[in-house]
């Protein structure tokens, strides 16, 4: 792209490389420190305190951190276990395995233990997403390094991915999406088109790894943005001259990404343990028409009380851009196309109808507006049963706004850099629009909470005398998303080489929900119900003959040796209540051992 005489250098500036290193350097610097502010509370200290809002999804990338590493060094199957939900195992390649993440980091889990290799990679890809679209803006598609750092760091810490980062490592891996937009635009051209096919296919490879679903927005986005710029009559000729080396180039990505993905694809669509979509509802987990003109809960406007709870979690507030962000975006829009040649209308007019089209998908297969739902079906209700599709969360769509609101905005800077308004007024106008709209998504740390540690009878490797090599033993309240202690407890084995012990249940996406679709976890047995009514709620249930029958026979269904309930068991959701717990298991299969800081029982024989 040409550079105007009014951007060009004069003789005393520095060189233009030497002002856009330093520009790099400025933006490297900002986005470390947005990092760290985010991820301060979990800095304090790794290996003690969690995510407050979702320390569920912490433990279990931390068991995916500690069981990929194992699985590499063990020469073990990374994509399915029976570690966890004995006997029937976890298909890894359906959940979020980030197997790549697992092995790259396997020396740092070893060395500091995965609650603290999570940290570095959740911190890290909040810094990699920032560069990531820095580089991709200010290399290939804007002028000013000011223009590309605004538009980065707003990608990078909008309000979506500082709500995925409580504790999404799948999510927060942002810094794919400019990656894998640069590689198919190289695509277009004629050289290289195998070496440009091959990087492709590795990096669609990578992506399925660490974010699938992910992954699969991206190819959408750019579906529908290639096909619309394609369509726009400025385009149509330098399309249809571009498509067939796309062609080309998009077959040998298929070609090695299906090599390298053949076996977890086939264990995502044809494997053990596989199901079809989610367990999660479709309209609770859509967005609000009005979340898109709300503010975040962790953000300037949030800590002044302007955060909304129309999110159906803290995890998922995946627009909430503010209104007068949306008014800027459109002023931004209009600005820009006013000045705009053909060409360049053609790229917005593709900007617009993206973040129009999946803004309308993400409202899920029925609209809601301030809570409230309505009777008007929206388009996700068409496509919503189709395969993939059916696996994602409609809500998430949004997060597809938000790199075409971050190219608005750096657009509309580099033009206002390259041709500044006449009036003052105008430009302290723009000044003033850029700050109210912007300064009050500025994030603010996430919450975090101590955790309950994990006991000594785990950390000294006593378990180990009273389970047998690969046996399975079980805390109670059985693991689950509300209750992640037993996964933690295997991660901590596996990443100090204390060996293996397998576990009933467990945290996991797998079959079991209604109509053949997924669900959380393993489908429930008498035994941890009743363990989970009393940790729930404190009260002891009734316990008969059949009770206790029943019981033993679900822990021989699971080959469980010994039955272990710490002092203090962590709750993701709320507090257990261990004495309940206790007198339940007591109940079931008589007086416990004490051993180390747990309370400990031998399940006896049939």
């Amino acid at each position: 792209m040409p550079i105007s005489p009014s951007l060009a250098p004069s003789p005393a500036s520095p060189p233009r490389v030497a002002r856009d290193r330093r520009a790099d350097l400025y933006v490297a610097l900002a986005a470390l420190a947005l990092a760290l502010w985010v991820t301060s509370g979990l800095w304090r200290d790794p290996n003690v305190r969690t995510i407050t809002v979702n320390s569920s999804d912490q433990a279990l990338f931390e068991w995916l951190l500690a069981f990929g590493g194992h699985a590499l060094t063990h020469g073990e199957n990374p994509f399915f276990t029976y570690l966890i939900n004995v006997p029937d195992g976890v298909n890894l390649a359906v959940n979020t395995s980030i197997t790549v993440y697992a092995a790259v980091f396997a020396p740092l889990t070893y060395l500091i233990g995965p609650p603290a290799t999570f940290l570095v990679i959740l911190t890290l890809n909040l810094v990699a997403t920032a560069l990531a679209w820095y580089w991709l803006l200010s290399r290939h598609l804007v002028r000013s390094p000011l223009a590309a750092a605004v538009g980065a760091l707003f990608i990078a810490f909008s309000p979506g991915m500082v709500s995925h980062a409580n504790a999404h490592l799948n999510w927060t891996a942002g810094w794919l999406v400019p990656l894998l937009v640069w590689r198919v635009f190289a695509l277009r051209r004629r050289e290289h088109l195998l070496r440009n096919g091959v990087v492709l296919g590795v990096l669609v490879a990578v992506a399925f790894s660490i974010a699938a679903e992910g992954l699969f927005f991206t190819a959408l986005a750019l579906g529908v943005f290639l096909a619309v710029w394609a369509l726009h009559p400025a385009r149509r000729a330098e399309a249809r001259a571009a498509l067939p080396s796309l062609l080309r180039g998009l077959a040998v990505t298929a070609v090695v990404a299906g090599v390298l993905l053949a076996y977890p694809l086939w264990l995502h669509f044809a494997g053990p343990q596989r199901f079809h979509g989610t367990g999660f509802d479709a309209v609770i987990h859509s967005e609000d028409v009005a979340s898109f003109g709300a503010y975040p809960r962790r953000s300037l406007a949030g800590e002044v009380g302007l955060g909304t709870w129309l999110a159906p979690n803290p995890t998922e507030e995946n627009s909430f851009f503010g209104v007068p962000l949306l008014v800027l975006a459109v002023a931004c829009f209009v600005a820009l196309w006013r000045r705009a040649d053909p060409g360049r209308r053609a790229t917005l007019w593709a900007i617009g109808v993206t973040a129009v089209v999946f803004a309308v998908l993400s409202l899920g297969p029925e609209a809601k507006v301030d809570g409230r739902r309505t009777d008007l079906l929206m388009p996700f209700d068409l496509v919503g049963q189709l395969p993939v599709v059916n696996a994602a969360l409609p809500a998430r769509l949004a997060l597809v706004v938000t790199p075409m609101i971050g190219l608005l905005l750096a657009y509309a800077i580099d033009q206002l850099r390259a041709h500044p308004p006449r009036r003052r007024s105008t430009r302290l106008a723009w000044g003033i629009g850029f700050a109210a709209a912007l300064v009050p998504l500025v994030p603010t740390p996430l919450l975090t909470v101590e955790r309950e540690p994990i006991p000594g009878f785990i950390t000294a490797g006593t378990w180990r005398e009273y389970v047998s090599p690969g046996g399975v033993l079980t805390p109670v309240p059985l693991t689950l998303d509300i209750y992640p202690d037993g996964q933690r407890w295997q991660a901590y084995a596996l990443a100090h080489r204390q060996g293996e012990f397998a576990i009933p249940s467990g945290f996991f996406l797998g079959p079991g929900g209604p109509d053949g679709r997924g669900r959380i976890g393993p489908v429930p047995r008498p035994f941890g119900a009743l363990v989970d009514q009393a940790g729930r709620y404190g009260l002891v249930p009734i316990i008969t003959e059949g009770s206790i029958t029943e019981a033993r026979a679900d822990l021989r269904y699971w080959r469980v040796e010994i039955v272990v309930l710490p002092d203090r068991v962590h709750g993701a959701k709320y507090d257990v209540h261990e004495d309940a717990v206790r007198r339940t298991v007591t109940a079931l299969l008589g007086e416990p051992q004490r051993v180390d800081d747990v309370w400990l029982w031998r399940v006896p024989p049939a």
